[in-house]
């Protein structure tokens, strides 16, 4: 019953968004590198902040840290969605939120500096990466609703590592924002600021776990954007592009913009492998090496994002050929 209330709050609190959104014509307006071709309500992903802002209202006694970190996040993700910030204010809101979390869960006091250094740069890498992988309807709330359907089971049948309602509002929002992003014609998009929430409340957990349990193979929970986020950068590094520029290089991409397949096929692609990867990893959990699981999830993956050259040649060919 509380769920199905939550859900009905969060309902009216995205329509009221959307007075408010084309109210400041929040919108955003296609370009030669967006995967969409109509203007669209921006922000609606500031869901995520409101299902974390009433869990916290819920919750007050001990969550203030991870709380003020989700909005520092927020805060400067919106401002960005309306108006352009210097990636320098952005990276420096990024760190000072990851060290909030870093707090909260000891990390200063259990972890080596060098591992502090190389978590940090993993976590702001990963928040960028969530929301550069946010391009395509339905994608970020299908893949959110896998990692954290993960987590869930991992915290109900493995280790409990949090509390499940914690889990679930974040599986609840993605409910929501699907609900009006998961169509042909989106009604809104999730905006930075709901990519961006969303990852944070994903680092939170993710780090809480490895550090519970000793173990680095939870981060295989987001393999899939993980592996085309890291070697799509590295490809854009060759070709010397700026990182941070809008591109049509990932793999989604390919297949949306060059192979023309339907914006939510792809996203349930992407979901559907990481239900895979995510089974694999618990199925192995304790029972296999940790590096072995790596090279089992890894390699395919890496396998499959590589076949994005060859649909690139592929269409090119297909392109020159036709003119």
């Amino acid at each position: 019953m509380a769920h199905t209330i939550l859900s009905f709050i969060l309902m009216i609190l995205m329509l009221l968004y959307f007075k408010i959104a084309n109210h400041f014509n929040i919108i955003d307006k296609p370009n030669g590198r967006s995967s969409h071709t109509e203007v669209t309500l921006r922000g609606g992903g500031i869901i995520f902040w409101f299902s974390a802002l009433i869990y916290f209202v819920q919750h007050i006694q001990n969550n203030y840290f991870f709380f003020t970190g989700i909005t520092l996040v927020s805060l400067v993700s919106f401002w960005d969605d309306i108006q352009s910030l210097s990636n320098k204010i952005r990276i420096s809101i990024h760190f000072l939120a990851i060290s909030l979390v870093f707090y909260d869960l000891g990390v200063f006091h259990e972890i080596s500096i060098f591992v502090i250094l190389v978590i940090y740069i993993a976590a702001i890498g990963f928040l960028n990466i969530y929301n550069f992988m946010d391009g395509i309807n339905g994608i970020t709330g299908l893949y959110t609703l896998v990692i954290m359907g993960s987590l869930l089971y991992v915290n109900k049948n493995l280790q409990l590592f949090t509390d499940s309602d914690f889990i679930k509002y974040a599986m609840i929002a993605s409910l929501v924002f699907l609900f009006f992003n998961y169509r042909k014609k989106a009604k809104c998009f999730a905006g930075d600021v709901g990519s961006i929430a969303i990852a944070f409340w994903i680092i939170y957990f993710i780090l809480k776990l490895i550090l519970v349990t000793n173990s680095v193979i939870w981060i295989l929970f987001f393999a899939v954007y993980g592996t085309d986020g890291v070697c799509t950068i590295l490809h854009r590094l060759y070709l010397k592009q700026n990182i941070f520029e809008a591109h049509r290089l990932h793999l989604y991409q390919v297949l949306t913009n060059e192979y023309k397949i339907q914006h939510r096929l792809v996203a349930l692609y992407y979901a559907l492998v990481q239900i895979i990867v995510s089974g694999v990893v618990i199925s192995l959990y304790q029972k296999v090496h940790e590096g072995l699981i790596f090279t089992i999830v890894i390699s395919p993956l890496f396998c499959i994002y590589i076949s994005k050259f060859y649909l690139l040649k592929k269409s090119h060919l297909k392109l020159n050929h036709g003119s």
